[in-house]
């Protein structure tokens, strides 16, 4: 009998889909709840793992903070156990040019971060403790690693949500400034809960490179060949694992029971790590916080009005 609820982003195919295998395969008390853009391929995954009472499919695009809000509302409308874990696992990588959101944002920052702000916010009252928080970075935050990706940028939120037309930055960059925000945005969210120890704990994984993972779907034709059939290669390296191997350290995260007591931390698969320095800065997290409500209540503001989403007025 399932007692508790996991809300998975992402959980149509790769790490998402195999967290929530991992979760659904571990404890039989856990219902989990499949955050997902596309719900055809949400019951397609459903199906794949073959579990289906005790899986549930939701429609939630992050690149809309409108669906998000509906989502959290439908959410609550259904019967289901106890909300006991959130699972920040979705995210893009756009090299090909600055696309938004329908709100207006750069898409990396408002899917990566924003939108999974937004979730966390509306469901806070939800989470029944103890609760669990768990968002999905990357050690391509951390200039100090050797990547192979560009070093994080983070100038202000405001700035990473409106780029000015004319940068054409790398997209690449974008991507892991956007991860250096889900660090800065797991230890602001833990401060500011100051619960820890049968509270929500909250806590950021790096699942590791992921070759074949759909991380990879803006590249070039030749870029995803090659990470689909050359990386792979790689996985005899440190920290370059399968989505499967990754999904049951990201699912330990969630419901391992010597995790109770662990906040405000960095895993690096199932090993606890420093992170960057940048990440550990107050200064910078606030700016983030502040900026991304002043975002969503934009955003709700044009809802009431029934305006066109967009940049804010300076």
């Amino acid at each position: 009998m399932t007692t508790r609820t996991a809300i998975i982003t992402g959980a149509g195919a790769g790490l998402g889909l195999e967290c929530a295998r991992a979760l659904l395969t571990s404890d039989p008390s856990w219902h989990v709840v499949f955050a997902v853009r596309d719900v055809t391929r949400g019951a397609q995954a459903v199906e794949l793992i073959g579990d289906p009472g005790r899986c549930t499919v939701l429609e939630m695009d992050l690149a809309s903070l409108r669906s998000v809000h509906t989502f959290a509302e439908e959410f609550r409308r259904r019967a289901l156990p106890p909300l006991h874990a959130i699972v920040c696992n979705a995210g893009v990588q756009v090299v090909s040019g600055t696309e938004r959101t329908v709100d207006g944002v750069e898409m990396t920052f408002g899917v990566n971060h924003l939108g999974h702000f937004a979730l966390v916010k509306g469901l806070r009252d939800d989470l029944v403790r103890p609760g669990r928080v768990v968002v999905v970075s990357s050690g391509t935050h951390d200039p100090a690693k050797f990547t192979g990706m560009p070093t994080p940028n983070y100038t202000t939120a405001e700035q990473l949500a409106f780029p000015d037309e004319s940068d054409s930055a790398d997209g690449r960059r974008r991507y892991t400034t956007s991860k250096l925000c889900n660090m800065l945005f797991t230890y602001e969210l833990d401060r500011r809960l100051g619960e820890g120890t049968g509270g929500v704990t909250v806590n950021a994984f790096d699942p590791g490179l992921m070759p074949g993972s759909g991380l990879a779907r803006d590249y070039s034709a030749i870029g995803r060949w090659a990470w689909h059939y050359v990386f792979p290669l790689l996985r005899v390296l440190p920290n370059v694992n399968s989505t499967r191997t990754s999904g049951a350290r990201l699912a330990a995260l969630v419901s391992d029971p010597g995790l109770y007591d662990v906040t405000g931390a960095y895993f690096e698969g199932n090993r606890r790590i420093r992170s960057s320095v940048d990440s550990y800065d107050p200064e910078k997290a606030l700016d983030l916080w502040e900026t991304s409500e002043r975002l969503l209540e934009k955003a709700e503001h044009n809802d009431q009005r029934g305006e066109t989403r967009g940049r804010p007025a300076k």
